[in-house]
């Protein structure tokens, strides 16, 4: 069957949506880590995280097939990869998150117009060849440091809590279900809006796990947050595995 014989990405199901999020959680908690614990600073976590994305992606494209550990190896790395991104523009940079926000829209409105130009769709399944594999990365990658950026603003610019911000990014994500199952809106536009919307979702999860109890989080810091989020995105990954094993058989 084609949707699985030498396709490269995941299906797009409930497990997946579930399996983002927690790997946004990850990505959010692991990039703190690396630039606040370990006080290596943005330049330097950019620098480490691109070049575990650079050594994840390449092993991707290494593989004729879709192989989930893989595949959920290089999003864990482009949520870890936008976090640092993002932090970079607003604290190194100083552009803020408003003008932030406006240039990862920007740089992921032109890779999926390059898509559309290319391909004549969008469509995110199956994906076969190698060149639109790369765009499929590159605007997942541009789609996880926007989602940063845009939940770091509505934190910043608008005060929101952890929970009024996941309270928000959870709004839109329940919308665009709800869009998809009664509406005739093209489901590529909505997968990338749920795409982009999980990021700061999960991403309050890992605040709330890492900041203290002041600030209304669990204190737990940014290393056992970690470990948390690991745990959970290695359970998921077994019963995906499993899924994917089982429709092959």
């Amino acid at each position: 069957m084609k949707t699985v014989d030498g396709n490269k990405v995941a299906k797009i199901t409930m497990l997946f949506w579930l399996m983002k999020i927690v790997a946004t959680t990850l990505g959010e908690t692991l990039g703190d880590f690396i630039s606040m614990t370990l006080n290596l600073g943005y330049a330097v976590g950019i620098l480490i995280t691109f070049a575990f994305f650079l050594m994840a992606l390449a092993l991707q494209l290494t593989r004729k097939i879709y192989v989930p550990p893989l595949y959920w190896l290089v999003i864990i790395s482009t949520t870890t990869l936008g976090t640092e991104i993002s932090d970079f523009i607003d604290r190194s940079l100083h552009l803020g998150y408003p003008a932030g926000t406006a240039l990862l829209l920007t740089c992921l409105a032109a890779t999926l117009f390059l898509w559309w130009r290319r391909y004549g769709n969008l469509e995110v399944f199956p994906i076969f060849r190698p060149s639109k594999e790369l765009l499929y990365w590159t605007a997942i990658l541009f789609s996880n440091s926007l989602g940063t950026a845009f939940g770091d603003f509505l934190g910043d610019y608008f005060g929101l809590s952890y929970l009024d911000g996941a309270m928000v990014t959870g709004s839109v994500i329940i919308l665009v279900i709800l869009l998809h199952y009664f509406t005739g809106i093209n489901h590529v536009l909505l997968f990338w809006v749920a795409f982009i919307f999980t990021r700061p979702f999960g991403a309050t999860f890992g605040d709330f796990l890492t900041k203290p109890l002041a600030k209304g989080g669990l204190d737990l810091g940014t290393m056992n947050a970690s470990l948390v989020s690991i745990a959970l995105i290695g359970f998921l990954l077994l019963l995906e595995s499993r899924r994917h094993k089982k429709q092959l058989s």
